[in-house]
């Protein structure tokens, strides 16, 4: 099933249900019908009635999806497979990303920032950081998320970016990084792999990223999969008395 647009949902009170949990990321069932219609007595089996029809059209009609224990989320259009990749006796897990996994992926982003020059990735995390939201689709944008796990731990993730934008719609914009000691074994050419198989597989087009000219080990392992530079924008960057170059590249897909 395709990703339909929120927009198209023809009713406002699934309209209101859909943004709320949006909003949020993961949310009880109970704290969704609380917050939205706090008038309506919790006892009337009408309002009951009509609440749990919302959700179910909204679930049938691939908008949310529920847990087992009443966590409702946003329907994400991907396959819920999971890779696995084994060196020096570490096994790891490269999967689609959900909201628990905030904490891990921002933690992740803020360490790949200390160790080297990153202002995209800085620039999500502190995105990340303020909603409190990991995944996101609107009118506006989607949001997706692969990570590598280690014990369920994060240590690398792919981050993509699609605007809902008609003359943009074919393009996406990634970010990807791997902790330092997690490097050399593979990871991040199976993160940028499953991203680029989620995005081809909607039918986009293009993946743009933007790297500092400092960076040369991610320009190098980029250019390394086929991925080319489309332009330079000289001293873009600024870092204390530092200017430095962007590096803007691409890969059609």
């Amino acid at each position: 099933m395709g990703m339909a647009e929120p927009a198209a949902i023809d009713d406002t009170e699934r309209t209101s249900i859909y943004e709320y949990v949006e909003a949020h990321g993961a949310v009880s069932r109970e704290r969704v019908r609380r917050e939205l219609f706090p008038d309506d007595p919790p006892g009337d089996p009408q309002h009951s009635r009509a609440f749990r029809h919302d959700v179910a059209i909204l679930k049938r009609d691939g908008y949310l999806e529920e847990d087992d224990d009443g966590t409702l989320r946003i329907a994400i259009d991907v396959e819920d497979e999971r890779s696995e990749i084994t060196a020096d006796d570490i096994e790891v897990t490269i999967r689609s990303a959900r909201q628990e996994d905030l904490s891990g992926i921002i933690g992740a982003m803020r360490q790949v920032v200390e160790e080297m020059t990153y202002i995209e990735a800085e620039t999500v995390a502190d995105e990340l950081d303020h909603e409190d939201v990991l995944l996101r689709r609107n009118e506006y944008e989607s949001r997706m998320f692969f990570v590598a796990t280690v014990d369920d731990e994060v240590v690398g993730w792919a981050h993509l970016h699609l605007p809902n934008l008609e003359k943009l719609g074919h393009t996406a914009e990634l970010t990807l990084g791997v902790l330092e000691e997690y490097r050399g074994m593979g990871i991040g050419s199976e993160l940028l792999d499953r991203a680029l198989e989620w995005v081809r597989s909607r039918g986009h087009e293009k993946v743009y990223q933007s790297v500092p000219s400092t960076n040369e080990a991610a320009i190098e392992f980029f250019e390394d999969r086929g991925w080319t530079i489309e332009a330079v924008r000289e001293d873009h960057y600024k870092l204390g008395d530092e200017y430095i170059d962007e590096v803007m590249m691409a890969i059609e897909l």
